[in-house]
C-alpha cells in the first residue's frame, strides 16, 4: 500500500465516529446516540451486533431532515412527540 493510499484510508476512517465520539459532538449521552440508531432516526454502520460507527455528515442530514419535517408539520398534529430530537435542538 502506498503512503498516499494509506493516508486516504486513514482520512476515510476518521469520517466515521464511535457512539461516544458522536455523543460528544451532539452533546448528548452515548445511550441517546445508541437509542436513536436503534430507532432508525440516525444512520449507522453496524460492524458487529454491538459495534456501531456513525458518519457525521449523514447523521447531520438525518437530523436536519427531521427538523424540517417537524417545522412543516401542521399545528393540528398535537400528538407529535415534542421530546424528539432535531439537529436544531442539539447545536
Amino acid at each position: 500500500m502506498t503512503r498516499t493510499t494509506h493516508e486516504e484510508s486513514n482520512a476515510h476512517r476518521k469520517d466515521f465516529l464511535t457512539a461516544r465520539q458522536l455523543a460528544e459532538v451532539l452533546q448528548v449521552s452515548k445511550e441517546t446516540v445508541r437509542r436513536l440508531a436503534r430507532q432508525g432516526r440516525i444512520p449507522c454502520v453496524r460492524l458487529t451486533s454491538r459495534l456501531l460507527r456513525f458518519h457525521l455528515t449523514a447523521v447531520r442530514h438525518a437530523l436536519d431532515a427531521a427538523s424540517r419535517n417537524r417545522s412543516q408539520s401542521s399545528a393540528n398534529d398535537a400528538a407529535y412527540d415534542d421530546a424528539q430530537l432535531s439537529f436544531d435542538d442539539l447545536l
